[in-house]
């Protein structure tokens, strides 16, 4: 039986990374698949692993028809036995029913990778319509990380060092650096948190900034020294 699968997670948990071993795996064993992808940090038409791996795939837009893909694939003789969605959560809810009649009505695996939630915590329509009618929905195990080291489960958007709530729900980006800065101030990264961080608008920047610089801590442990002789 063919199935409709989410794979689901944060940023930087590996999601491209999986999406491209599965293609790889299921074409070794002779199998026709076709891969998808839309918003790639990398470009149009590019599946790219912050690993480094990429791969070629057809970019999705609102127009793109899932069911109209594999038909005319199949009219020209291509079996076309699993698709592989990237960034799955910016197809449309459309686009998610039409993989689900690919799936119950043609038998095409679907493999579909992308983040649950936005920059505010708020489902993504595709993503929200993904739990709602797949078989399966998979939580990757590669755990990103906050930067106070507990598990990330959301993700931020952060402009110019700073973590903001506003703005459109689709602005690409990747992740930043180890600090979770972006360098321009109106550059726009991602930073993964945990929940506490995220609901306090804590990023790692804002964080480092609000501890207290080594000197005074230094001092702080000096003055409780002498009180203490």
């Amino acid at each position: 039986m063919a199935e409709l699968v989410f794979f689901s997670g944060t940023m930087d948990c590996g999601k491209s990374t999986l999406a491209l071993q599965m293609h790889h795996n299921h074409a070794a064993r002779g199998r026709d698949g076709v891969l998808f992808t839309r918003h790639d940090r990398a470009g149009t038409a590019t599946i790219s692993s912050r690993l480094g791996l990429t791969k070629q795939a057809h970019e999705v837009d609102d127009a793109t028809d899932f069911w109209h893909e594999v038909i005319a694939r199949r009219t020209h003789g291509r079996p076309v036995d699993y698709l592989i969605g990237d960034e799955a959560q910016f197809y449309t809810a459309a686009q998610v029913e039409q993989l689900a009649r690919v799936v119950d009505e043609l038998g095409v695996d679907v493999y579909a990778f992308g983040i649950s939630t936005d920059f505010r915590a708020r489902l993504f329509p595709g993503a929200q319509r993904f739990v709602e009618l797949a078989d399966r929905v998979d939580v990757l195990q590669v755990r990103a990380l906050c930067w106070c080291g507990a598990r990330a489960t959301h993700n931020a958007r952060v402009v110019g060092g700073r973590m903001v709530v506003e703005g459109a729900q689709v602005v690409v980006g990747d992740v930043g650096g180890a600090d979770g800065t972006a360098e321009a101030a109106d550059e726009v990264q991602y930073e993964v948190l945990c929940r506490r961080h995220h609901m306090r608008r804590m990023t790692a920047a804002t964080a480092r900034a609000a501890a207290p610089s080594p000197q005074t801590l230094t001092a702080a442990l000096l003055g409780a020294e002498a009180v203490e002789v």
